[in-house]
């Protein structure tokens, strides 16, 4: 599956809040996966393998890492726990760094909501308007993601630019490169 979002993150201490203002929302809970993302080491853009109780996924994206709303071009391949996909790639690219999360899944309409606990980074919350056949665009994901910036009364200073794997990158003392 081949789409685009429009995403956000901000680190959480009170993820009790957007909680209750995702049940005030009538959002559809998805449920709490307990995700293992390891990244590759590739030349252009984010490859990782999504393991976990719900989503199993192999993610190729590409994404500026600016502060406020980026755009996501994304390419989804749904996997199974079993594949011997993470043996391939780790033996053939190299693992750049695993993320351990425990995350729990919301959706309104397009909008997906990640409540996210990182180990070794603490909790975040991340918002990806998604256009999966192109006829939403790109202003209109910008603005679902404002409205709810808005509502969860997060500021454009509390946005963050980086991805968590380029976070514990930046933790551990590596250099963060990537191509755009």
């Amino acid at each position: 599956m081949i789409f685009f979002n429009v995403e956000i993150k901000f680190k959480c201490p009170d993820i009790d809040k957007v909680k209750t203002i995702l049940k005030s929302r009538n959002a559809d809970f998805i449920g709490t996966d307990h995700q293992i993302d390891t990244y590759f080491k590739v030349y252009q853009g984010r490859l990782k393998l999504r393991e976990g109780n719900i989503e199993n996924h192999l993610i190729y994206y590409e994404r500026e890492d600016i502060e406020g709303p980026k755009k996501s071009n994304v390419i989804l391949y749904k996997t199974t726990p079993d594949s011997p996909l993470k043996g391939i790639l780790s033996n053939s690219l190299g693992i750049l760094v695993v993320v351990d999360k425990k995350r729990e899944i919301y959706f309104i309409e397009n909008v997906k909501f990640h409540i996210d606990t990182i180990k070794d980074l603490g909790t975040f919350v991340e918002i990806e308007a998604i256009d999966t056949d192109g006829n939403i665009g790109e202003e209109m994901l910008r603005d679902q993601c404002s409205f709810y910036c808005n509502l969860f009364n997060i500021s454009q200073e509390e946005l963050l630019a980086f991805s968590y794997s380029d976070m514990l990158l930046n933790k551990r003392g590596v250099s963060l490169k990537h191509s755009k």
